[in-house]
């Protein structure tokens, strides 16, 4: 008995004509923003590190008054959300908007949770007395989770958006947006409450 192989035709490129982007899925224009965007957070990360070892008693006296139990929920909360955009798109992909539609709700009302979790936080520290003048690791502190904290709101916006003009290109796009800003957080939670 022999096999019989039938060659599958190569799936088209989703974005020809963009170079290393082409096979990339949504809009390319999005990963180029997405890679600049990671460029400056590992400047500001390598900035961070540089300074941390030269005050290093005052971030890690600074450090300890994070709770890390508050970084952990949000990270759970924010893994959760990206989860949901990537069932999002699995669903657009099946043909299923309506399921697709309850997934990309569900990734947006964590977002928000996330949001409302990392306003307490800042409320906390500020009422603590702790500003982004406190010291350099504060600084940092309100620099870095403020600047993700801006692209959450980015993200929260456009998932709202692609809910409304629904395809298969938005949806995927907003989700590669939401895996950044899932991934940076991944790379500040440890950063700014674990490592001593």
């Amino acid at each position: 008995m022999t096999e019989r192989h039938e060659l599958s035709q190569p799936r088209p490129l989703p974005n020809p004509g963009w170079g290393p982007l082409a096979a990339l899925p949504g809009n390319p224009l999005m990963w180029v923003l997405i890679l600049s965007e990671i460029v400056v957070f590992a400047a500001f990360f390598g900035l961070f590190a540089w300074l941390r070892a030269g005050e290093r008693d005052v971030f890690d006296a600074s450090q300890q008054l994070l709770d890390p139990v508050t970084g952990g929920i949000n990270t759970m909360v924010l893994l959760t959300s990206g989860l949901f955009a990537a069932l999002a798109v699995q669903a657009i992909s099946q043909g299923r908007i309506r399921r697709c539609r309850q997934w990309l709700g569900a990734a947006f009302a964590l977002g928000v949770v996330f949001c409302v979790v990392k306003v307490v936080e800042y409320a906390d520290k500020l009422g603590q007395g702790l500003a982004p003048e406190t010291n350099t690791f504060f600084t940092f502190y309100y620099l870095l989770t403020g600047f993700h904290f801006a692209h959450v709101l980015f993200g929260l916006g456009l998932i709202a958006l692609v809910a409304w003009r629904i395809s298969h290109d938005n949806v995927e796009t907003a989700a590669a947006f939401w895996h950044m800003v899932d991934l940076i957080w991944i790379l500040l939670y440890p950063i700014l409450y674990l490592l001593r």
